[in-house]
């Protein structure tokens, strides 16, 4: 019987000791599990909409990358894209090639540690890099009210905050998240995540500060996001909202004529 207790002691201690090594290595990796930045995802596209390469500071003296596309300042809006956890610019040549057929003029920036920029991606250091845009725009002599967000995965939790308590025409939001917390209980359901992660992009707390109209876009066979988290964003969204959501989408939903014109659609009833 002592020797049954022993050994079921050990047995106690070295699973202990396990799952605090676990503990550990999510806790001081935990961004690198989560930033991406040389993952491709689509590759070998070309860019069939011009573009200009600009530099756009931030207040902790990084210079990011972003590409901008400038069609008519006076009479179109301007989309401010926020990019996902994983790939550089040229992974989204899929979806800008579209833009160029939407009145619309856009700025998208690659994140610190991403497309060659310096740095550390990091939730606060996310945040700044967003407003850093959003300035660049509005020293250009583009107003607040005719800059529209756009945020796909990751870029949503950037979007929500910065669209907090402001007057932007619009904000679009693609395949987002109820928070990162939520994110990370589905693929570490015995982690106690809520205290060990430091990013946490808390977007369902967000939206009730948003009074821009939105535009929520899901798909059902999302298996990074769950779809019940776009959805449950839409439903705590304020009016006026407008949702995209499709059966047969997964994570990286497809830019196709049915998408495109739920994008034209909404920027419509901005105007």
């Amino acid at each position: 019987m002592n020797n049954l207790r022993t050994n079921l002691l050990k047995f106690f201690l070295i699973i202990l000791f396990l799952y605090l090594v676990i503990l550990f290595f999510l806790f001081f990796y935990q961004r690198n599990l989560l930033y991406h930045p040389n993952e491709n995802n689509y590759y070998g596209d070309k860019l069939t909409v011009d573009i200009k390469k600009v530099k756009i500071s931030t207040a902790d003296n990084i210079e990011l990358l972003a590409w901008y596309h400038e069609k008519n300042l006076k009479d179109y809006k301007t989309i401010l894209y926020f990019h996902g956890n994983a790939g550089s610019l040229e992974n989204r040549i899929h979806k800008l090639n579209h833009f160029k057929n939407l009145d619309i003029n856009f700025l998208i920036i690659a994140w610190r540690g991403f497309s060659g920029n310096e740095g550390k991606p990091s939730e606060n250091g996310l945040y700044e890099d967003g407003e850093s845009a959003v300035k660049w725009l509005l020293n250009k002599g583009i107003e607040e009210k005719n800059i529209i967000l756009y945020g796909e995965s990751l870029g949503t939790g950037i979007a929500t905050h910065i669209s907090q308590n402001k007057n932007f025409a619009g904000v679009i939001l693609e395949t987002p998240f109820t928070s990162m917390v939520d994110v990370a209980k589905t693929f570490y359901p015995y982690i106690p995540v809520s205290l060990v992660l430091k990013d946490k992009f808390e977007n369902k707390k967000k939206m009730k500060n948003i009074s821009s109209p939105i535009l929520v876009m899901h798909g059902e066979l999302d298996q990074i996001v769950p779809f019940r988290m776009g959805e449950k964003i839409y439903k705590i969204a304020n009016n006026p909202k407008y949702s995209y959501f499709t059966k047969y989408d997964n994570h990286m939903m497809e830019y196709d004529e049915n998408l495109i014109r739920a994008l034209e659609s909404f920027l419509k009833s901005l105007n």
